[in-house]
């Protein structure tokens, strides 16, 4: 059984800080694996913009991978453990199951895409849950 005593809502501050962090390390994978194809644009913006749209498809599977992965193994992305918080089960307040990590990861991708309205829920309900914490059914606490 998990002490529940000392457990604490993470802020919308802690959250925004473990977002940004892995945003930028997600972006600095992309850019790192499709370095010469961005490198190669120069100046040409209207060109690297149609090289970004052909890799949206491996930069949303490394999302999910990321996501799922460090939240079911670790409970925490690498933005998280930076901010010291991380991901429980809403029901037994423990480590959540692979299966919950993966629908967390696909919801969170979907929110991102309809201009982050899912992320929009956390302000008003009590659990400061996003939508895919509500569906997902987790919670993000204070590590």
């Amino acid at each position: 059984m998990n002490n529940t005593d000392n457990l604490e809502l993470a802020t919308i501050r802690s959250r925004t800080l473990a977002f940004v962090i892995d945003d930028f390390l997600i972006t600095f994978i992309v850019i790192a694996m499709y370095w010469n194809s961005i490198s190669s644009t120069g100046d040409d913006l209207a060109t690297l913009l149609l090289i970004m749209n052909e890799f949206v498809w491996q930069v949303l599977f490394l999302k999910f991978i990321y996501q799922t992965f460090f939240v079911w193994y670790y409970g925490a992305t690498i933005g998280k453990i930076v901010a010291k918080i991380k991901v429980i089960d809403y029901n037994h307040f423990g480590r959540v199951s692979i299966f919950t990590a993966m629908t967390r990861s696909i919801l969170r991708i979907i929110s991102e895409m309809f201009f982050y309205i899912g992320f929009i829920f956390a302000f008003f309900n009590d659990g400061r849950q996003t939508f895919h914490d509500k569906i997902g059914r987790t919670l993000v606490v204070n590590a």
